[in-house]
């Protein structure tokens, strides 16, 4: 077995899925879990778990993609599985279950990995690992690959599982989906639509519980306090259902009794790369955002990076704070990946941060009362923070005061690090 993706289950205490891919000679979907334990014994206890596979078509041939769902898991457990493949069994993978209550823990932000996913941001999603200790979920802002491009999806879907490695087999993933998770497609009258492409359902064991008819796109995951939402604004701009993912937006954040609530989606309200905010969504979901008092927007699709928390700018959201009153959602935008855009003129003094081809990562610690948002560079870095604090009126964001590196834009041609400047304007 390889591939192997592990996402939260509809209730992620007691529920976890996988997802993997074997050759066509396993036929069955075999899984054993076990609570773990600190010897060599696991399989003394471990129970068989039976799934559904899919088969998948690529230029390399045939193979069957996997999908196996444990359920009645114990709160805040850990528990090891392992899988079958025709030539034996997976190395043993463990993950802990999240607590029944609200609980402080850590997540990992990512924007578009898509181009040079192994080259590149593979580093960016290591480094992420390896500096910062118990991650308990990954979020992507969509974009995972490069999808619509001119190279092989199988090949481009291999480097994402191998940018993240065992991570993704530990770590439960929480994916939104990008434009380039969609392919082209052309309907018998000649026009061109979208279809979502056949590596997303395979790859990803979702919850069930978004909205028709973006039922495999869209979702939410209670997490140790924490509603997240995930989106699909390439379905709600292109596939006609954006008044479908609007209700139900503002249902399921009607029906939260989280601590936060973060909403997922690829196309950002604001972009910092892009010559116009992204309209259709800025007319429909900003309003429930700021309705319901979402606490953060994550979001890619600019590779750029950008921090908003005041439409009119960084001088009145920086005198809002001043004052101590209190701030809407904060707004994100974020790349992992080798492409990048220009900013575009509002980036100069709209966003209270940002940056020009940077491959960057987000760490957020989640407390009952304080989210701390941590953004750093490929390197480690830290670029970028700010900690929101829960009142009863309302968030409350100060700025870090930890030392962070300089503004990184691209002078003219020249780029933050001395070279040439890669990134493009849109």
């Amino acid at each position: 077995p390889d591939r192997i993706v592990l996402t939260p289950g509809v209730d992620p205490a007691r529920d976890m899925a996988v997802a993997y891919r074997t050759d066509t000679a396993q036929a069955e979907s075999q899984a054993q879990i076990a609570v773990s334990v600190d010897g060599p014994t696991l399989d003394e206890k471990a129970v068989p778990i039976t799934g559904t596979s899919m088969p998948v078509d690529s230029s390399y041939g045939p193979a069957l993609y996997h999908q196996v769902r444990f359920t009645g898991l114990t709160p805040d457990t850990v528990y090891a599985y392992r899988l079958k493949g025709a030539a034996g069994w997976s190395e043993w993978h463990q993950f802990r279950t999240a607590a029944a209550e609200a609980k402080p823990f850590r997540f990992l932000y990512l924007g578009d990995i898509q181009n040079g996913i192994l080259t590149y941001a593979s580093r960016v999603i290591r480094q992420a690992f390896h500096a910062n200790g118990d991650i308990r979920l990954v979020v992507h802002a969509g974009d995972l690959v490069g999808q619509r491009d001119d190279l092989d999806h199988d090949d481009e879907w291999g480097e994402w599982n191998q940018a993240g490695g065992h991570h993704y087999a530990m770590v439960p993933q929480v994916p939104a989906t990008g434009n380039h998770e969609y392919a082209d497609h052309i309907l018998p009258d000649g026009t061109e639509s979208r279809r979502l492409g056949p590596y997303w359902p395979a790859q990803f064991a979702l919850p069930a519980n978004g909205v028709h008819p973006v039922k495999a796109t869209t979702y939410f995951v209670d997490y140790q306090g924490v509603r997240f939402i995930v989106l699909d604004g390439t379905a709600a701009i292109d596939l006609g259902s954006m008044q479908q993912q609007t209700d139900w937006l503002d249902a399921t954040l009607a029906s939260s009794k989280a601590n936060w609530n973060v909403v997922l989606f690829h196309q950002p309200v604001f972009t910092c790369a892009r010559p116009n905010d992204t309209a259709e969504i800025k007319a429909a979901w900003m309003p429930v955002f700021d309705k319901r008092k979402v606490d953060l927007v994550l979001q890619g699709h600019d590779h750029c990076y950008s921090r908003l928390t005041s439409e009119a700018g960084r001088e009145a959201s920086a005198q809002t704070r001043a004052d101590g009153s209190v701030q809407g959602p904060v707004y994100l935008v974020s790349v992992t990946g080798s492409k990048m855009y220009r900013l575009n003129d509002r980036a100069g003094n709209q966003p209270d941060k940002i940056a020009e081809a940077t491959e960057l990562y987000q760490i957020v610690d989640v407390e009952p009362r304080r989210l701390k948002f941590r953004t750093f560079t490929a390197t480690g870095s830290l670029y970028d923070g700010f900690d929101l604090e829960r009142t009863a009126a309302g968030n409350r964001l100060s700025e870090i005061s930890e030392p962070a590196i300089a503004a990184r834009t691209c002078k003219g041609e020249v780029g933050p690090d001395g070279g040439f400047c890669v990134a493009t304007g849109k």
